[in-house]
């Protein structure tokens, strides 16, 4: 049979699909429950899927039991399994250096999250936003995932009610908080009845202006963007879905019929990228995703330098790198499509944009600019003191 949901990088992405599940339908492929249920997570497949020796395999058995991995059929299916540098491989396969390779700052909670969590299952490091951890649970763990502690030695679990009650509750006697982030792990992945409570009770509260969800659905299923789910979020509006293209190759007919749905539900969408070591970290990379994204209306909101976190040492660029590659965005893309370059600083100190300035120098008369071509242009620019 042929997989015509995802766009495979190579015939050999069919091929080893076809070998692992010889008797599977189309039916069966395009269903989100057949895909979750099929996740690749053994260590024994792995074994097979990267060829690995006796020795090696038991070294990976140690990393797999302290960072376990499930990689969905479809995501496997777009391995370009002869490329050894393959990007989709990088983000989904685990990786020996998740527990021999540190960096210096590396932490499993750099970002402070627990220490901003005022309630079991909530952070809130902004005055007017909070962000609620609802599932440790995803459709495929990430090997470059910030929140890595959460899936670390733990099984898969979603917020009980009591803990939720517990979240809502705050967020009612918070009234600075305006805005309300969905995250995990990833949400769509919970009941539909329960995802829907929850945005009631949220939407509900008198001082929240807006929902957003964060999740990475359309990218590694994107089978779960069903039309029920769209019109449980049409209801809910307004919400704002954020979702995780990192490379190219990840935008395919599937993904994008997948977030069209959520469009045409009223849904904007908006991205994050990653920059990562060896899967985007160069200018031509991230300018394709971009002019990519623009093109299927999926706005480029952020690319993220990757965050210290303890087990993705081997992923982190130097500032410089995303510096380099903000250049050439600068002038190669309109501005729809230039997404913010950011540190999310150490200690909850927040995000910072770490964007090129064009401006060389300025005083009380003149600005001088540097264009994107690389010349010098003199501004005028008197401060008007003396306009009385």
């Amino acid at each position: 049979m042929r997989f015509t949901s995802g766009r495979p990088s190579s015939d050999r992405g069919h091929d080893i699909a076809r070998a692992m599940w010889p008797d599977v339908t189309q039916k069966d492929w395009n269903d989100w429950q057949w895909q979750f249920v099929n996740r690749v997570s053994s260590i024994k497949t792995l074994g097979i899927l990267l060829g690995l020796s006796a020795d090696r395999l038991s070294a990976y058995e140690g990393l797999v039991s302290t960072y376990k991995y499930a990689v969905t059929p479809y995501y496997l299916s777009l391995i370009n399994w002869p490329d050894p540098h393959d990007p989709i491989k990088k983000q989904c396969l685990p990786d020996l250096r998740e527990t021999t390779f540190r960096l210096p700052g590396s932490d499993e909670d750099p970002l402070a999250e627990e220490r901003h969590s005022p309630v079991p299952g909530l952070i809130h490091r902004y005055p007017d936003r909070a962000l609620v951890v609802l599932t440790n649970m995803c459709a495929m763990y990430c090997r470059h995932c910030n929140r890595k502690r959460n899936w670390k030695n733990q099984g898969e679990r979603t917020l009980g009610r009591a803990a939720l009650n517990r979240i809502i509750a705050y967020i009612k006697n918070t009234p600075v908080i305006r805005e309300v982030i969905i995250s995990g792990g990833d949400p769509l992945l919970v009941s539909l009845g329960f995802l829907d409570e929850i945005l009631w009770g949220i939407s509900a509260i008198p001082h929240i202006d807006a929902i957003r969800i964060g999740t990475r659905i359309p990218v590694v299923m994107p089978m779960r963007i069903t039309d029920e789910l769209c019109r449980l979020l049409s209801r809910r509006r307004p919400i704002w879905l954020n979702t995780h293209f990192n490379h190219p190759a990840e935008i395919t007919d599937a993904a994008i019929s997948a977030c069209d749905k959520i469009l045409k539900a009223g849904i904007p969408i908006s991205n994050h990228t990653v920059l990562l070591k060896g899967v985007n970290d160069s200018a031509h990379t991230i300018l394709s995703l971009c002019r990519a994204l623009q093109r299927h209306m999926i706005r480029p909101y952020y690319l993220f330098h990757c965050d210290a976190v303890t087990g993705t040492d081997h992923f982190r660029t130097g500032i410089q790198k995303g510096i380099e590659i903000m250049n050439v965005l600068q002038g190669n893309l309109g501005g729809l499509a230039v997404p913010d370059y950011v540190v999310d600083l150490p200690s909850g100190g927040g995000k910072a944009r770490v964007m090129p300035s064009q401006l060389v120098s300025i005083d009380d008369n003149m600005a001088v600019f540097k264009t994107f071509e690389g010349g010098d242009i003199h501004y005028l620019a008197p401060n008007g003191a003396d306009s009385r």
